[in-house]
């Protein structure tokens, strides 16, 4: 299927085809372990990667392979490979590109979940990470060392909202002659396509705007089939003879597809981070209605963030849709239909008054989640950003006084009119 299609028409049609045992129209649910062999020859080709086809299910499924299909369409790249979660997602693109004693670079602007796993988790491995603010292309360059192996930042940060100007990354990305990885979870394909805009590699918790409905988690890293791994010697995995496939290089044999290719047959093969096929099942259908969410999302984001901005309970919102926001010129240059629906506001009364106006909720649900069809909220400092310090908090956007907003699908009046009242019962 051709990529020129238009979105909506890709969120229904790429990767999905009548079954061709039963003509079932919509993707089945292929509930097995397991694949009957042809006979030994042909498993030996599957296992030598000769062939491409279906082993078992912790490497291949073919409900998986069509959501993978779908999602590369959507974001313009080569190739994908789904796994359990947005954090699996994130190991899963490093696992090729690191080793003891190499490091990334990545954004101060982060969700709290990551910094933790670049702060601390991944040390395990050897691996380290630098954190810098992505708006300082000079800094940016200056982190950057002969043991830097990619750069990794959010398109629209969670959980102020900020958006990032990927083009000026990927420069300094491109001169370093090493990957970009763009998280695009908050802004999707519908709003940005980073592999368009330079990014070497695109990573999703699939569980959040692209499933949409709150119901399963899901991971996915695109390739997009354009970074040269044999360029230098910092890629082995991918450009090296790989001893566990008869010194196979990935890289010359499978070309665009390598890291794909390398994903599956080594990064699922061994770390098991497996996407369940029910799960995969729901995010298809999920994406199919993606075009007609997001438009919705944006337009009531900016309602109800300009209707924050007025409020004199609120101390300041950070949404970049806003006119007054110091990233609106790159929202709208870069992100022409919209700056996402996740943005954070300070209210007066700092800490103590955030946690009552969380409490005081009723439409907005109470949860550690983003992206659903409907209104979320969560106070980032005491939850997800718990475990940084309150200096990260705040270069993060999750300072104590901060109250982070998902904003769904329903009526911006109605939202409007439970923040007011929640508001009320803070200032009280």
């Amino acid at each position: 299927m051709t990529q020129d299609l238009d979105f909506d028409t890709l969120t229904i049609h790429a990767g999905a085809a009548p079954d061709p045992a039963t003509g079932a129209r919509q993707t089945p649910i292929y509930q097995t372990t397991s694949y009957q062999f042809r006979d030994a020859d042909h498993a030996a080709r599957l296992f030598n990667l000769q062939e491409v086809g279906y082993i078992y299910s912790r490497l291949t499924n073919p409900t998986i392979a069509a959501l993978q299909s779908r999602v590369a369409m959507l974001e313009g790249g080569a190739g994908a490979v789904c796994c359990s979660s947005g954090h699996a997602a994130q190991i899963l693109a490093l696992f090729p590109l690191m080793g003891p004693g190499k490091n990334i670079v990545a954004s101060t602007r982060l969700y709290g979940g990551t910094v933790t796993q670049f702060s601390h988790t991944i040390r395990r491995f050897g691996w380290s990470a630098r954190f810098v603010d992505m708006d300082d292309p000079q800094a940016l360059e200056a982190a950057i060392d002969d043991d830097t192996r990619a750069i990794f930042c959010e398109s629209i940060s969670n959980p102020g909202g900020y958006v990032t100007d990927i083009p000026a990354v990927a420069k300094v990305a491109d001169a370093a002659g090493i990957p970009l990885i763009v998280d695009n979870t908050l802004a999707t394909p519908y709003l940005c396509k980073p592999i368009e805009m330079g990014a070497t590699l695109v990573v999703h918790s699939l569980t959040k705007f692209m499933t949409g409905n709150g119901t399963v988690t899901g991971g996915v890293v695109v390739d997009s089939g354009k970074f040269d791994w044999s360029a230098s010697d910092k890629f082995p995995s991918l450009s090296a003879p790989e001893p566990a496939y008869h010194g196979l290089k990935f890289h010359e044999t499978f070309g665009a597809l390598a890291f794909t290719f390398h994903g599956i047959a080594i990064g699922l093969r061994d770390l098991g981070m497996t996407m369940n096929p029910q799960g995969a099942h729901y995010t298809l259908m999920g994406i199919e209605t993606l075009g007609l969410r997001m438009p919705r999302h944006v337009e009531n984001a900016l309602k109800v963030a300009e209707w924050l901005e007025q409020d004199p309970r609120v101390e300041s919102v950070t949404y970049a849709g806003l006119a007054s926001s110091p990233w609106n010129a790159t929202a709208k240059r870069l992100y022409p239909k919209g700056a996402g629906s996740l943005f954070t506001f300070s209210i007066k009364g700092g800490y103590d008054a955030a946690v009552k106006l969380v409490d005081g909720l009723e439409l907005f649900s109470h949860v550690a989640n983003l992206g659903d069809a409907r209104s979320l909220v969560i106070h980032s400092a005491s939850t997800t950003h718990r475990q940084l310090t309150e200096d990260q908090q705040r270069a993060a956007g999750a300072a104590p006084e901060v109250v982070r907003l998902s904003i769904g699908i329903e009526n911006a009046d109605d939202l409007i009119a439970d923040l007011d009242q929640a508001l009320a019962k803070a200032a009280g």
